[in-house]
């Protein structure tokens, strides 16, 4: 069985991954000279806060290069990741367009490259460009869908489908910076993996530690490469 193997017609990863790569692509010349008039870039570490659950959003980033976690503070001090943003999506605008705080926290996962657009010529755009309002509800309608499935695998699946399930959905999302033909690596941290899917770090590790077994998967280091993404699917019994 091939590292790569697609998992078209046997899993609907759509349902598990927001919409805003789309956001941004292609605008006419017009709308982007007015959104990245006064733009700025910034390299964030592994690990480094992008912002705060409960700060005041100055603007929206969008992710050139890497992986950013989202991910709300439990009563004591741990994290519940609840998304993971990849390369090309846009973060922070829910709570601009809302003018409240940020509801949640966001840290990079990796090195990453942000770029950062004030939240005046975000919405001036917004204002102007029938494109890019069009295409911010159809990704916030998107994404509803997406926490509601989120929410009811939370309530309705075992550990260890929850863990397949986001096994499935991380590899998709490590195959989009990986080059063809490369095996795909999962890099994360078993206490981020742990936060993702809801448990602790020991029950991850003893997890990923049958599947191994079960020759699904192989694990150098953090590293993670999916060896039988069927066997996953079918583990995560996703309806």
């Amino acid at each position: 069985m091939t590292f790569l193997m697609s998992i078209s017609g046997i899993f609907p990863i759509e349902k598990w991954n927001f919409k805003s790569q789309s956001i941004m692509a292609n605008l006419p010349e017009s709308d982007l000279a007015i959104l990245l008039a006064h733009q700025s870039e910034q390299v964030y570490h592994k690990g480094e806060v992008i912002f705060r659950e409960g700060g005041y959003p100055s603007g929206i980033f969008f992710i050139r290069k890497g992986k950013v976690k989202k991910y709300k503070l439990a009563g004591d001090g741990g994290q519940q990741i609840i998304y993971v943003a990849n390369t090309g999506e846009l973060l922070g605008y829910h709570a601009v367009l809302e003018g409240e705080r940020y509801p949640d926290s966001a840290a990079s996962l990796e090195e990453s490259t942000i770029q950062f657009i004030p939240k005046e010529d975000f919405l001036l755009t917004l204002q102007q460009s029938t494109i890019l309002s069009g295409r911010l509800l159809k990704a916030l309608s998107h994404e509803f869908s997406v926490m509601v499935n989120s929410i009811t695998s939370f309530s309705q699946q075992s550990v260890r489908e929850r863990l397949a399930l986001q096994l499935v959905v991380l590899r998709e999302k490590y195959k989009v910076d990986s080059l063809p033909g490369s095996i795909v690596e999962i890099n994360l941290s078993r206490e981020d993996l742990a936060n993702l899917v809801g448990t602790t770090r020991e029950s991850i590790v003893r997890m990923l530690s049958e599947f191994r077994e079960a020759g699904i998967l192989d694990t150098k280091g953090r590293k993670i490469v999916v060896r039988d993404v069927v066997a996953l699917v079918q583990i995560a019994n996703y309806k």
